[in-house]
């Protein structure tokens, strides 16, 4: 029989999934993902984890209670940085010790700190520590790591040409507009947009609608790293200089009629980013600008009413070419 290995559907499983699927694959382990998220799931999060930490980070604790007698270890590891100078929320750094605190008899923990901003021959001892847990040939991790590298890089590309992560990692299936008749910008975390149960499966809704949607993953990302770096001060956070980059590439297109941005409630850095975009977008554009706020109590009626008056206001200017009239009342 082979050993288990169980991955959390939630947080960086939008961004790495592909890669920790393959090498432990190649490993020889059976992966084990928990189920989709499901208002238990979200409760199981919100009952076992700290009052204070964001909506994420609690669906986080629901996942690995999902897991937790369905595998022989969880793989949750530190991720500090993906880039020079900059880090990634500290929420990351600290989920094994939050995990572990509170969820008790849980499998043994695989936390091995990953540094993504190395060099691949450093990364590369970072994943050799991991596959250690489970074997000592030297030569099939180094292979198993190679084929995850390869894996990673496929799935990046495929983002790139059009594919929406929920769409490679859930075979989630999206009606595409014959013809769009507006041009929406969806700005948040991976994380925020593609669980289909958080979002209130906002994608498929907009789509439905005849609505084209871009994503920040569908940027390039040299645009937006050079969009974020012309503010006065670096972001060091990556993830939210990924969303004011994006935010900042968007403004100039004329061929954009709105930005929603969603975001979740008790993240500092989001409160932060989503503040300095409004106010950019309406220092120096028409963009009508949505922001959109999410936490374990958000009902989807609500969202649903939010977003269609949001739309109805856009196509109630176009048609009776009220644009000069300012998009935020």
């Amino acid at each position: 029989m082979s050993v288990k290995i169980g991955i959390p559907r939630a947080l960086l499983y939008y961004e790495y999934y592909p890669m920790w699927k393959t090498f432990f694959q190649e490993l020889g382990l059976e992966v084990v993902l928990s189920d989709p998220t499901t208002k238990t799931i979200l409760n199981d999060g919100v009952k076992h984890c700290v009052d204070e930490a964001c909506l994420p980070v609690k669906l986080f604790h629901g996942h690995v209670i999902n897991l937790k007698n369905r595998a022989d270890y969880i793989f949750i590891p530190k991720l500090t940085s993906i880039a020079r100078g900059e880090y990634i929320c500290p929420k990351f750094c600290g989920l094994p010790e939050m995990v572990g605190f509170s969820i008790k008899d849980l499998p043994p923990v695989i936390d091995v700190e990953i540094n993504l901003r190395n060099p691949k021959s450093v990364l590369y001892k970072s994943f050799e520590q991991i596959g250690r847990y489970f074997t000592q040939d030297t030569r099939l991790i180094k292979a198993a790591f190679n084929k995850a590298m390869e894996a990673q890089k496929y799935y990046l590309k495929s983002i790139k040409q059009g594919k929406l992560p929920s769409e490679l990692l859930e075979n989630q299936k999206f009606v595409s507009p014959v013809k769009a008749d507006l041009r929406i910008a969806l700005i948040g975390h991976v994380y925020n947009l593609y669980d289909k149960y958080i979002s209130m499966d906002i994608l498929s809704k907009l789509k439905k609608q005849g609505i084209e949607v871009i994503t920040p993953e569908q940027l390039e990302d040299a645009k937006i790293e050079e969009q974020a770096n012309r503010m006065n001060k670096k972001m060091f956070w990556s993830f939210g200089k990924r969303l004011l980059g994006a935010t900042l590439c968007l403004k100039d297109r004329k061929d954009i009629d709105g930005i929603i941005f969603i975001m979740s409630f008790g993240c500092g850095v989001d409160a932060f980013i989503s503040d300095l975009c409004e106010r950019r977008i309406r220092r120096e554009t028409g963009i009508p600008f949505f922001l959109l706020t999410i936490d374990e109590h958000s009902g989807e009626a609500g969202v649903n009413t939010r977003i269609e008056a949001f739309l109805d206001m856009i196509r109630w200017r176009r048609k009776n070419e009220e644009s000069n009239i300012s998009a935020y009342g």
